[in-house]
Parts: structure tokens; C-alpha cells; sequence
């Protein structure tokens, strides 16, 4: 099917099938199109984990709003930025770089400097913001990924990221919970998925100038 026809196909599913399991070898595609989502100087500056501990859902419903698909869906992902991007990282990004471009580090000292400047004149919240915008890119990444395998997903940001953050130990591995995406198969009870999409004419959503 066209991405079209794949976005098309998808909505954020409401009720999901607790019998239906996505595969192993599904879940690496998606992990896989997530990592080749565009970040800012490509540094990745997130972690997405993958809860599949019921007894962990659970505790995290409340901190959801009550919403079921956190412990119903087959896979629930938080996607969690960094709270700081440190000298230390960026000097790992650049190793990174260097080591699979072929490029020589000292090639690449002058780029990572710049980075280290720009990057450490931020205030704090502003680092913070910085980087949960980079989690909306890789949830996109993620959500296109499933249509095209005919998996479910709902994209949620109506959660208390400090709950979350407290229950997942978050601060001390210095992340912050962004997003959250429940993945798996809508239940045929799901009312939602026989709604027509409602979207703004393309005329009133692009303008030419």
C-alpha cells in the first residue's frame, strides 16, 4: 500500500485487542525507523523505552489518566528526552561520526565545538524543550512505521510526565517523559476506527507565497 493509503488506514486507537501481540521482528522495523529519524546535528538526544511489564502498566495507568490502551496495548513506548546534552555526549557523537564516516576525529573537532558552544549557552529549560521537540520527529517515524505493518498506535501526550518520571526513575538517568505511543491491534470493539478522518480542506491548510 502507498503511505497514503497507510495514513489513511491508521487512527489513534482507542480500545486495543489484549489477545493480539506484535511480533519480535515488527517491533525491531519499528526500533529501526525510529533510529533513522532526523534530530537536531544528529546527536539522538533521547531514549525510547519499551514497557511490556503488565505490573508496570498498571502502575502507570493512573499517571495516565485512566487511559486503558496504556495497559491494554500489545507494547507501550515512552519516548524520554534529555534533560542536558553534556561536552561528554557530544564528544561520543562526534567518535560516532568519525568512526563509521571515516572521517579523522581532529576533522571533526572544529563541528563539535560549535555544538558544545551553541548547545551550552542554552538555559536549562530550554535544552529540555529543545530536546523533547526531537521526540515528535522520532514518535512520526514510529507511527508511519506501524500503519505500513498494519499495527495499531496512539499517540499520547495526556499523561503526568512527573508521575511518569517518578515511577520510571527518570531523573537519575537524567531523561524526562515526552511522549507516550501504546502499539498493537485495535479491538473490534473500538468504535473510533469507523469514523471518517476529519482534516481541514488543502486549501485552508497550505498557502503559496
Amino acid at each position: 500500500m502507498s503511505l497514503i493509503e497507510n495514513l489513511s488506514w491508521r487512527y489513534a486507537t482507542k480500545k486495543f485487542d489484549t489477545s493480539k501481540k506484535v511480533s519480535d521482528s515488527d517491533i525491531e522495523t519499528i526500533k529501526e525507523a525510529i533510529s533513522l529519524s532526523a534530530t537536531s546535528y544528529g546527536l539522538e538526544a533521547y531514549k525510547v523505552l519499551i514497557v511490556k511489564d503488565e505490573n508496570l502498566r498498571q502502575e502507570l495507568l493512573p499517571a495516565s489518566w485512566g487511559q486503558s490502551q496504556v495497559a491494554d496495548a500489545s507494547h507501550l513506548m515512552i519516548f524520554c528526552n534529555f534533560n542536558k546534552v553534556t561536552p561528554e555526549y557530544i564528544d561520543q557523537y562526534v567518535d560516532l561520526k568519525s568512526n563509521v564516516q571515516g572521517i579523522p576525529s581532529e576533522n571533526l573537532k572544529g563541528y563539535g565545538d560549535f555544538m558544545k558552544k551553541t548547545i551550552g549557552s542554552f538555559p536549562e529549560e530550554t535544552t529540555k524543550t529543545w530536546t523533547a521537540k526531537q521526540t515528535y520527529i522520532a514518535m512520526a517515524n514510529a507511527m508511519a512505521a506501524c500503519a505500513e505493518l498494519k499495527i495499531d498506535s496512539c499517540p499520547m501526550e495526556g499523561f503526568d510526565a512527573a508521575k511518569y518520571n517518578e515511577i520510571l526513575d527518570l531523573d537519575a538517568k537524567g531523561l524526562s517523559a515526552a511522549l507516550v505511543l501504546p502499539i498493537g491491534y485495535r479491538s473490534e470493539e473500538d468504535q473510533s476506527q469507523h469514523g471518517k478522518k476529519v482534516r481541514k480542506p488543502l486549501t485552508d491548510l497550505f498557502e503559496i507565497v
